[in-house]
């Protein structure tokens, strides 16, 4: 009889390494690059969160060895100041686990891919394992990493919310329905319902999910699934409390990022921001400094456009070096229905975006808490309460105060790691075309 103890084992890492200088080690990885150069054989081995140069003399090598092996090797780790990361192991023995069926379709092992965007996400399997593509995924880790520990520590609670829903959060135009055993259902726009509902249970909640939108646009912004970082707190005194805590979030997602993701933000070339001070501006005023300042005309007084996005945060980062800014009190036209109204001018909503170098990453504002205030905004927008009986009922049994937001996790990404298609910062992306890979 055999026993299962609990207690697997632990996969080497490239920062492992670095405590292991001068000692014999042995790797799992796969083989990212060969190179023979002077009597020896360089080859760089892919771990879980870089890669190590190793040093071989060529017949401890298999003939038939080649990139994409998957390989246990064992040597002596040793300080090397003209390899990468300053270190390198010095091969005394290899074995091949498996090896490829057939050469790789692109040269992963190259500085870069030089792909168009439709290539590159077809053959999106291989792909990631270039080095620059996964450190994107990495940097995504780090920030999403950051979310789960700065909202727990902070008092938050994680929930994980349905993603079949009875009826959309934000309306039905850019919604996707479905078929759910002969009842009319839709994929979740967003977890707005579930998540106002727990912070009558716990107060402060958060949720990193995917979120579906059935809008038909092809743009370098949008995808048709993301995955958003959302929370709801209670007991608020303002929306200020919410911008707080999300300016909490970014300072120590990017302190996170500089200590435990220094490898792949400098192997991406990424300038991390500055969060400790964040500008807040109206909406309308934001507008109006733009367009003067840019000679660009106002053209729609109730939402911004991209270009006008651009301008604002170009604006911020030429008069206060700011990468981001929130913009806030955005009208009442282009809000939902659960966006409290400003009570000093109910055509303006206590709510706000976060741009972050141009580009809107975060909307977010206090929440309806009144049964009667909700019922009235939902009547004036010609909805009929009766279609959200269970969502009301936490509103007509008692609600603190209370506000939130969502974070569009990609497109964060792509803005910090300075990517032109927000694609490109999701694993498999879904758009108007793609279901595959």
């Amino acid at each position: 009889m055999e026993f299962v103890t609990g207690t697997p084992k632990k996969s080497m890492s490239k920062q492992d390494l670095a405590a292991l200088v001068g000692q014999t080690v042995t790797l799992d990885g796969m083989v990212h690059a060969l190179r023979p150069l002077g009597g020896v054989t360089f080859l760089t081995l892919r771990l879980p969160d870089g890669a190590v140069q190793c040093v071989a003399a060529p017949e401890l090598l298999p003939g038939d060895l080649c990139e994409e092996c998957a390989v246990t090797l064992t040597g002596q780790a040793a300080a090397e100041r003209r390899a990468p990361g300053g270190m390198e192991v010095r091969l005394t023995g290899l074995e091949v686990l498996s090896r490829p069926a057939q050469p790789m379709p692109v040269p992963v092992s190259k500085g870069r891919l030089k792909l168009n965007l439709d290539t590159e996400l077809g053959l999106r399997p291989v792909v990631l394992r270039a080095l620059k593509e996964r450190a994107v995924f990495k940097i995504q880790e780090g920030l999403s990493r950051a979310f789960r520990e700065y909202l727990t520590g902070q008092g938050f609670t994680e929930v994980h919310t349905p993603k079949i829903v009875h009826a959309g959060a934000e309306g039905g135009s850019n919604i996707f329905r479905l078929d759910y055993f002969g009842r009319k259902a839709f994929l979740a726009q967003s977890p707005q319902f579930y998540k106002q509902t727990m912070v009558g249970v716990f107060q402060r909640v958060f949720e990193v999910a995917p979120v579906f939108r059935a809008e038909k646009h092809s743009t370098p912004r949008h995808l048709n699934e993301y995955t958003s970082l959302d929370f709801e707190m209670g007991f608020i005194r303002s929306f200020q409390d919410v911008m707080d805590m999300e300016a909490g979030f970014l300072q120590y997602a990017m302190a996170l990022l500089a200590r435990d993701y220094a490898d792949d933000l400098a192997l991406l070339g990424v300038t991390l921001p500055q969060a400790d001070k964040i500008p807040a501006v109206r909406f309308d005023e934001a507008k109006r400094l733009a367009a003067e300042k840019y000679g660009r005309p106002i053209r729609d007084p109730y939402d911004l456009e991209p270009e006008e996005e651009h301008n604002i945060g170009r604006y911020f980062k030429e008069e206060y070096g700011a990468d981001f800014v929130f913009v806030t009190h955005y009208p009442a036209k282009k809000r939902p229905f659960y966006a409290m109204d400003d009570p000093a001018d109910p055509k303006y909503t206590l709510s706000f975006d976060l741009l972050f170098r141009g580009m809107e990453v975060t909307t977010g504002g206090q929440r309806i808490h009144d049964y009667a205030q909700q019922v009235a905004k939902m009547e004036a927008k010609g909805m009929d309460p009766a279609e959200f009986d269970s969502y009301l009922m936490i509103h007509k049994h008692g609600m603190p105060p209370h506000g939130g937001l969502g974070i569009g996790l990609e497109r964060l990404t792509a803005q910090l790691c300075g990517l032109d298609n927000v694609r490109r910062a999701s694993l498999f992306p879904r758009d108007l075309s793609r279901l595959e890979p």
